[in-house]
């Protein structure tokens, strides 16, 4: 990856660098702020070691590192690792972490015997590559914020949906909880819509398999919005709109902030009874997702880009977190 050389803006110690996740979306958040993307080149050795190499003066920088840790996971983590360090060891000011998805989050808790909490190893990796703060976006469980001993700021994609889905074209609209575990988050989003909540009651035999109970609450003759904060192999999704469907709901959307869409997740979405599904561009969509007709991307970019913004010039960002 190499990105364009900077310029004179209106920020003139604020710089923005990517990795190769997401390319796409740090140059919107650029955009966003009349900034351009720092100079860096990210590649490979022919044996497969990711090289860095910043190629501007960071000194007494305020630095934003744009890297979604997002599949390849382990590639992306360690990507943005050698980034920092390289930012730090280059006497960069502060350097921001922004996560627009933060991978390895679902092992956020040890609820099996033997098993690794890797949501707090990313945090010390990240804290002891260098990062000064983290900015990221709908963690998979809030708590995550605790494992880190640096500042975080938590951003929400709420408002990016309640902007695509409030107005008249979606009448008798529920919002639907895919879980128990999501409940507080789809609750919330129900309140911004002035709709009412359902429920789907299930339960996981193993990961990545989900069997659907039951229904929670009336959606007879509604239109059904399924909320979650990723889909990765649609699975728990899919089934969840059947059973809707079973119990009468009209038609059933869904919306999740992150694409992981790993597995079967796409061709289970096209032949589905979704009538839409809706991310967020936290994670690039693959060139098959991309083409699926049922699948639709908001940007938060302009979220992101305010919220940089904010953080540079030591403003509150608390008006984001809603």
């Amino acid at each position: 990856m190499k990105s364009t050389p900077s310029h004179s803006c209106k920020f003139p110690r604020l710089k923005i660098f990517s990795g190769n996740a997401n390319l796409p979306l740090a140059q919107e958040i650029c955009d966003e702020l009349s900034v351009p993307l720092g100079l860096a080149s990210v590649k490979k050795f022919s044996d497969g070691e990711n090289y860095v190499q910043i190629h501007e003066n960071v000194r007494g920088a305020d630095v934003f590192l744009v890297q979604p840790t997002c599949t390849p996971v382990d590639q992306h983590l360690v990507e943005i690792l050698l980034m920092i360090d390289a930012l730090r060891r280059a006497s960069a000011d502060r350097i921001t972490a922004v996560l627009p998805y933060y991978g390895y989050a679902r092992q956020d808790r040890k609820d099996q015997p033997r098993v690794p909490i890797s949501a707090k190893l990313v945090a010390k990796l990240l804290e002891s590559a260098g990062a000064d703060r983290v900015l990221t976006l709908d963690l998979h469980a809030a708590q995550i914020q605790g494992f880190f001993d640096v500042p975080v700021d938590h951003l929400f994609a709420t408002p990016v949906f309640i902007e695509y889905f409030r107005g008249p074209s979606i009448t008798d609209l529920t919002v639907v909880s895919p879980d128990a575990g999501g409940v507080e988050r789809a609750r919330a989003f129900a309140k911004r819509l002035n709709a009412p909540l359902a429920i789907i009651d299930k339960r996981r035999e193993e990961a990545n398999v989900a069997e659907v109970m039951n229904v929670i609450g009336d959606v007879r003759g509604r239109n059904c919005l399924l909320f979650d904060d990723l889909i990765d192999t649609a699975g728990t999704l899919v089934k969840g709109a059947e059973a809707l469907m079973n119990y009468g709901a009209a038609s059933v959307r869904a919306c999740a902030t992150h694409p992981v869409l790993s597995g079967p997740a796409v061709d289970r979405i096209e032949s589905s009874q979704l009538t839409e599904v809706v991310f967020c561009n936290s994670i690039p969509l693959s060139a098959k997702a991309a083409k699926c007709g049922k699948i639709r991307t908001l940007s938060v970019a302009p979220l992101l880009a305010r919220a940089v913004q904010s953080i540079h010039e030591e403003t509150s960002v608390s008006i984001l977190f809603v």
